[in-house]
């Protein structure tokens, strides 16, 4: 019994690890520091990114943004299939609309976008904080020298389009800076 119950085992293990290992495409870790007003305000975040955006997903955000600007955009993140996860210490996190790798001759930049969550008094008293209603950031992670590695979190965002015809990210407060960045991704090779 005790051998059957063993054996069992092992073959759960065997046949769950890949699939647990395939879900899970990049995990990285960092420390984001507040500046300006939220200065001296740090919190850990956990980016677990399950799988990449696809060029087609790329996309379909530009076309929205086009068509119905921030709005557009916002929907457009809605109805796009989950990239992965943004986890902070105490919270159940929410999930990645976007995620992109984009190589760099140092390593390579990661980027995610995902809608913000309105808090129940923002919506309640209909703030001026509700319109911006994006989070946004991008890791630059440096494979030569991992202390150099660096990012920025966008936790309040509001995207329009410039005089210049160029897009602009309005933040309804500071951006924050990431470090203390860990990409617990195992090396290819």
């Amino acid at each position: 019994m005790k051998t059957a119950l063993r054996l069992f085992s092992v073959v759960v293990a065997i046949l769950t690890l890949p699939l647990l290992a395939a879900a899970q495409v990049e995990t990285i870790d960092a420390t984001a520091r507040g500046t300006g007003t939220q200065l001296g305000h740090q919190v850990t975040i956990r980016l677990i990114i399950s799988q990449w955006s696809t060029p087609e997903d790329k996309q379909t955000l530009i076309t929205a943004f086009k068509q119905g600007q921030q709005r557009g955009l916002v929907n457009a993140l809605q109805g796009m299939r989950s990239a992965g996860r943004m986890t902070m210490p105490g919270t159940v996190g929410f999930d990645l609309a976007y995620a992109e790798s984009v190589p760099t001759p140092t390593g390579r930049r990661v980027r995610f976008i995902t809608n913000r969550r309105i808090a129940f008094a923002e919506a309640a008293w209909n703030t001026r904080s509700r319109s911006f209603d994006i989070t946004a950031g991008e890791v630059n992670i440096n494979n030569q020298e991992a202390g150099q590695s660096s990012g920025t979190l966008l936790p309040a965002t509001q995207i329009t389009i410039n005089r210049d015809g160029d897009l602009q990210l309005n933040l309804l407060q500071n951006p924050w800076n990431l470090n203390n960045i860990i990409d617990w991704t195992p090396p290819k090779g």
